[in-house]
């Protein structure tokens, strides 16, 4: 029976990890022309974070990132996604490139 439990245990844990429920680290562009994307010689960052589900903080738009790299014509930006355990801990962060 005590074998059973741990066995089960150990089961659900590899699961979670496994299907993305425990961590979560992802990046993606927000362009569809990524073969013709020029970056710029800027780049500027913005993020946002929440935790335990109750509080958010931050400010993960696009115009805080130029602002932030002092770019003035944005051409490129991606997204990065950082989650912990179904969002406990979530960090959002937009990164924009430019002149």
């Amino acid at each position: 029976m005590k074998r059973r439990i741990v066995l089960t245990t150990v089961f659900l844990g590899v699961l979670l990890i496994i299907s993305g429920c425990a961590f979560v680290n992802v990046k993606t562009p927000f362009d569809t022309d990524l073969n013709e994307t020029t970056l710029g010689s800027k780049r500027g960052t913005a993020e946002a974070y929440s935790l335990l589900w109750l509080f958010s903080w931050g400010d993960a738009s696009y115009a805080a990132a130029a602002k932030n790299g002092g770019i003035t014509v944005m051409r490129h930006a991606d997204q990065e996604l950082y989650q912990v355990f179904f969002g406990l801990y979530t960090r959002w962060r937009v990164i924009v490139y430019g002149d």
